[in-house]
């Protein structure tokens, strides 16, 4: 996918474990999971809006396009 998601490194940075972000969101930690492992097709903007709040950051510190047509 050309969308990269940087859950796991916002989470990190806040230390905030995947289930208190779920509470704060209002979301299922299996969503948040879902998230954070890239298994996702889409996300609410709702849902993005309750992350950005809930982490004190942007959506561009989680969501990354990525160019596959390029080598790494």
């Amino acid at each position: 996918m050309a969308i990269r998601v940087n859950l796991d490194v916002m989470l990190a940075k806040r230390r905030m474990g995947v289930n208190e972000l779920a509470d704060r969101v209002g979301i299922t930690p299996a969503n948040v999971s879902v998230l954070k492992n890239e298994r996702a097709k889409a996300i609410r903007f709702t849902t993005l809006d309750g992350i950005c709040r809930a982490l004190d950051c942007q959506p561009g510190d989680i969501l990354e396009y990525v160019d596959e047509r390029e080598p790494r």
